[in-house]
């Protein structure tokens, strides 16, 4: 995906931008996780050996609309 989307909801101008997850005093990039959450005995959910993307999220300008996609290949 190389391209900007238009806004599907009002037809404005979108800005790409992400979405953070955050654990204590890091923040990291929001990831697409294949399959239900598994949860493990402290609460988090397990993710090893799952397919994982990283998560590219555009909001629109005018409307506040946001739209996110999780690409095979790519950032």
């Amino acid at each position: 995906m190389d391209t900007i989307p238009t806004c599907p909801k009002c037809a404005g101008p979108m800005e790409q931008g992400f979405t953070a997850a955050r654990s204590d005093n890091a923040a990291t990039v929001t990831h697409w996780v294949e399959g239900t959450p598994q949860y493990g005995f402290f609460g988090g959910t397990k993710i090893t050996g799952k397919k994982q993307f990283p998560v590219r999220t555009f909001r629109c300008a005018n409307c506040g609309f946001i739209e996110s996609y999780a690409p095979e290949t790519g950032p």
